[in-house]
């Protein structure tokens, strides 16, 4: 890996993505990444796990940056950067490296650090316009990179830099830094010629400088005064917390404004799981018109706002529905801060968030004892019969959305991490009230919002949730969402990992359905026997005449790990599921678990239907 002075600019490049968080790299191997792919498995500190393709990959990859960590998350002050991992993907040049687009422009969407690094044909064959496999056939070598530069924060062609060893490891630093700052991806070309190019070795005694730049000092000033000046002026004020508090580190500060100020706090969608939902002034979740009447009026009667974070994307806010004057909300972001109709620029909300909370605390808490006795309502309670109406069947034993996403939440424990699909899942899992989590515990791609995420995603989350000892990693996907991407289930079981994997069979995509086309065949799936899908996956090592020396095969296989073990359950009745929540076994979460409950066509959550309404309204058929 190093010679002495000089070592490889690829080692260079996986030493500076393990000090990153980074410990398993994904992606699909190709001819043009192969020589980097050799370099990774005989990488010390990361390891190596192939998908099934690139757009997997990069799903899981987002998974992986997204799982927030003791040491990391900012709860545990090991770290200053208060963030968890960056994701790495790795895919060859033109046909892999688009396959993965989709899953990097959601990472972009919703301001995840993710690294792509694309093996390129050698600079000579790109200097020389060679008519290459994967090429465009007209002699261009950039136009693949140009897409991903509308979907990257930073873009580095190490082509570039071919004589230059010095200016490589400069422009890999300087776009790592960024893109971790900012919570974005990264693209990176490496060409096959300049994996093994030297490059100084003292290029890594000074680790990556990551900590908050300094805010503008005289706007830091002002805002500061504004804001203190408005939160005690307020009567009733009160927290939102939204994603960019968990994508920008600013746990520990939104906690501690929390603690200190005494302030009702509530979040969005998208910060589910943020706040510790067990805490006696979460108040719930707020979707705007989408919100439940009790937790709409204690926000939409407030008369100040502290938003920490907010990403106002239309299924964030019920197609922008808040009933929330600007004048009377405070806007946190990572680089400004918005007072009412004011913009201070320069000022990051990790930075001002402890002086605020300096400067109001105790001020507060008494004036708001009252208001406290309104909050904490938000619970896992049963509905009744007449609240799940025809939905539970006619011996009340069917399975409905009202009755579900409670009872798993009396299921759940604090380390579990939750992945919940776009659609009726994301939708269905806003009613679970989370236990109570040191560290942010629900997935969802709320903004994104492509079908078939949750499964790669659920691959990466297992596999960070894995390497940081946290607890159960659970999947709920319908079985229409589940058929984009299930090849993944196969790399689980390689990789020796134990998802309970809760799939919701209602014939087809339930989201799509309440917008539009409700009886039109295109919203309908294929029936799958998942039980004997599942056996499919489940054993890579049997014996076979064909695949080549399988005893070979078992003692090079992923570096000792063994595949789990599989097991299937279907599940009709509230009796059954109740039987194997309750099961001892099923809880231990030692071998992957898919649970496929049968649900009626038709029934969806309150918040799917309300989101539904209008979005059909805004898009106008």
């Amino acid at each position: 890996m190093s010679q002495g002075k000089e070592m490889h600019l690829g080692n260079f490049l996986l030493s500076r993505l393990a000090e990153l968080g980074a410990k398993t790299i994904q992606g699909v191997p190709g001819d043009y990444n192969m020589g980097f792919l050799d370099q990774i498995e005989d990488h010390p500190q990361v390891r190596w796990c192939g998908n099934a393709n690139e757009l997997n990959a990069a799903y899981s990859a987002d998974g992986y940056a997204r799982t927030a960590f003791p040491g990391h998350n900012g709860l545990d002050k090991t770290t200053t950067t208060g963030r968890g991992k960056v994701g790495v993907v790795v895919t060859t040049f033109g046909v892999g490296e688009l396959s993965a687009l989709n899953g990097i422009a959601g990472c972009f969407a919703e301001r995840l650090p993710v690294v792509h690094i694309v093996g390129t044909p050698s600079t000579s064959a790109q200097g020389d316009h060679a008519l290459l496999h994967h090429t465009l056939g007209d002699g261009r070598f950039d136009a693949f990179e140009e897409m991903s530069r509308k979907i990257s924060i930073a873009s580095v062609r190490l082509g570039d830099f071919k004589d230059d060893a010095t200016g490589a490891v400069t422009a890999i630093d300087r776009a790592l830094t960024v893109g971790f700052r900012q919570a974005r991806p990264i693209y990176i070309s490496l060409p096959t010629d300049l994996v093994n190019m030297t490059v100084p070795a003292s290029s890594l005694e000074k680790k990556l400088s990551l900590d908050e730049e300094a805010d503008d000092a005289d706007a830091g000033k002002a805002c500061l005064e504004e804001v203190v000046s408005r939160i005690k002026r307020a009567k009733d004020p009160i927290i939102l917390v939204d994603a960019c508090t968990i994508r920008h580190g600013c746990l520990q500060e939104a906690h501690q404004l929390v603690n200190e100020s005494g302030l009702p706090v509530f979040s969005t969608p998208m910060g589910k799981g943020a706040i510790d939902e067990t805490h006696p002034q979460f108040g719930g979740i707020y979707v705007g018109t989408n919100t439940e009447p009790a937790i709409k009026e204690l926000v939409e009667s407030s008369d100040l706002i502290i938003s920490l974070g907010a990403l106002l994307s239309d299924f964030n806010t019920a197609n922008f529905s808040y009933r929330t004057p600007r004048s009377n909300t405070i806007e946190f972001h990572s680089t400004r801060v918005m007072v009412g109709h004011a913009t201070y620029q320069g000022v990051s909300m990790k930075n001002i968030l402890p002086r605020v909370t300096s400067a109001i605390s105790g001020d507060l808490s008494k004036r708001l004892a009252e208001t406290k006795k309104q909050l904490n309502k938000y619970e896992n309670r049963l509905p009744s019969r007449e609240e799940e109406g025809e939905n539970a069947g006619p011996d009340g034993q069917a399975i409905s959305q009202e009755w579900l996403w409670p009872r798993i939440g009396q299921f759940l424990k604090p380390s579990d991490q939750i992945i919940a699909e776009t659609g009726t899942s994301a939708f269905g899992s806003l009613a679970i009230r989370l236990p109570g989590s040191k560290i942010p515990s629900f997935h969802a791609q709320i903004l994104w919002g492509s079908i078939g995420w949750s499964v790669g995603a659920c691959l990466g989350i297992s596999l960070a949730s894995r390497e940081e000892n946290l607890g159960r990693v659970m999947l709920f996907v319908g079985d229409g969402s589940l058929q984009l991407t299930v090849q993944e289930i196969s790399t689980m079981v390689r990789e020796g990992l134990t998802p309970i994997l809760f799939v919701l069979s209602n014939e087809g995509y339930e989201i799509e359905r309440k917008i539009h086309g409700p009886q039109r065949s295109y919203n309908n799936v294929a029936t799958w026997d998942h039980e004997k899908l599942l056996e499919s996956f489940a054993d890579p090592l049997r014996d076979s005449s064909v695949g080549g020396d399988r005893q070979n095969f078992k003692e090079s296989h992923e570096h000792d790990i063994k595949p789990s073990e599989t097991k299937y359950y279907a599940v009709k009745t509230k009796k059954q599921l109740e039987d194997l929540l309750n099961d001892e076994a099923f809880n231990k979460a030692d071998k992957l678990q898919l649970v496929e409950i049968y649900m009626r066509r038709g029934d969806a959550p309150k918040a799917l239907l309300g989101q539904a309404k209008t979005t059909q309204a805004s898009n106008r058929y």
